[in-house]
């Protein structure tokens, strides 16, 4: 194992799903790369797989929303995770509501942002995505002891597409 492996297996960020519409198409993965880049102004960043169709609707979305996850929605995370919506309606049998811009809001989720896409960035097998927030909601009131999906807890989630070799 390299000294690079090392370093990035003892990381546990958080796991996010972001949804995308286009037109008629609908788009939504788990996503493991994502962070606030900017204070001021606030901007955050989310990194797609060029493999996934979430990604080639983003490509044409306008906004993108970002929900985080609670630790106990493990299927949720599965669901968009393990699944491709090459082959089914991701959105089918989930509960969720059209918000701001014509996004697709995840119902049942801690918090959720929605944001104007600003700029992409490649960055190998991934494209990031520059947000500027335009609406955000949490759920009312805030757990203080409410945890939040990570990377850990994907333990066993197979990728609906694999990992692309560079």
């Amino acid at each position: 194992m390299s000294a690079m492996d090392e370093f990035l297996d003892h990381l546990d960020y958080p796991m996010y799903v972001v949804t995308a519409v286009a037109g008629r198409e609908r788009g939504g993965c788990l996503v493991g790369f994502a962070s606030q880049c900017s204070m001021v102004p606030v901007r955050f960043m989310v990194w797609l797989s060029t493999a996934n169709r979430t990604y080639r609707v983003a490509r044409s979305a306008e906004v993108l929303a970002v929900h985080q996850l609670a630790r106990a929605q493990f299927d949720l995370a599965e669901h968009f995770g393990g699944t491709t919506g090459d082959d089914v309606d991701k959105f089918a049998g989930v509960a969720w509501h059209e918000g701001p811009g014509g996004t697709v809001i995840l119902d049942d989720v801690p918090a959720w942002f929605v944001g104007r896409v600003e700029d992409h960035v490649e960055g190998g097998d991934h494209v990031g995505f520059l947000l500027s927030p335009l609406a955000a909601a949490s759920a009312e009131p805030p757990s203080p002891d409410a945890e939040l999906f990570r990377l850990s807890d994907s333990e066993g989630i197979e990728a609906g597409h694999p990992v692309q070799d560079a």
